[in-house]
């Protein structure tokens, strides 16, 4: 199949329906085929272009270059409306994230491409980029959790909702991504315990303003 041209997209912008998004869609797809099955240093333009049915003049048009695509398959990830739990306290939404993020990367076949992304990154600036911009968006949506629990008493106001989530996700990250080590439910509940009592103990409240 061939497909129409359309100016290199930026990360983070919404893209037209109709025959744009199917393209970009089968091109999507076919990079995460291709990560899941040969990571990004075994992907080429030939591979995308092969299993989209989109040219491949008309991916480098409109890509630039597997790392264009790769970022853009990053960008759609993001383009979701998924939500974070709401259990009613904070100790069960943090618990319920943790679990979540294991649950994901349970199932190796699920793993392999937002595993290929992370690869990706050390390799190619954009994809880097891209990464950087999806959990951005992803760790924001997250911190209404803690907004929640300021709301509710659970949290002194000052506490730094960034950095909730991200110390929730780090310890599994770490397992996943550097040591390769193996996450289960009891890890994830571990971590939801460890991160809750920081926040009781304040460790994550912002710091004062200091002044002149």
């Amino acid at each position: 199949m061939n497909a129409e041209a359309a100016p290199a997209a930026t990360p983070g912008t919404r893209r037209p329906g109709g025959r744009t998004a199917r393209t970009r869609a089968a091109v999507r797809d076919a990079v995460l085929t291709g990560l899941a099955e040969h990571g990004y240093p075994g992907i080429t333009v030939e591979y995308v272009a092969e299993h989209s049915g989109v040219h491949k003049t008309t991916l480098y048009r409109r890509w630039g270059g597997l790392e264009g695509m790769v970022a853009d398959a990053l960008d759609m990830a993001g383009e979701d409306d998924w939500t974070p739990p709401d259990t009613g306290t904070l100790a069960g939404d943090l618990r319920a994230l943790a679990r979540h993020t294991v649950d994901s990367f349970a199932d190796p076949v699920r793993a392999a491409a937002p595993t290929a992304f992370v690869a990706a990154a050390f390799q190619s600036a954009q994809a880097a980029e891209a990464l950087r911009t999806f959990y951005t968006v992803r760790f924001s949506r997250c911190e209404s959790i803690v907004d929640r629990a300021v709301a509710r008493g659970e949290a002194a106001p000052d506490t730094d909702a960034g950095a909730v989530v991200r110390a929730l996700s780090a310890p599994l990250f770490l397992r996943l991504f550097i040591t390769r080590e193996p996450v289960d439910e009891a890890l994830a509940d571990q971590t939801a315990a460890a991160t809750h009592a920081a926040v009781g103990s304040g460790a994550y409240r912002r710091p004062a303003p200091t002044t002149a």
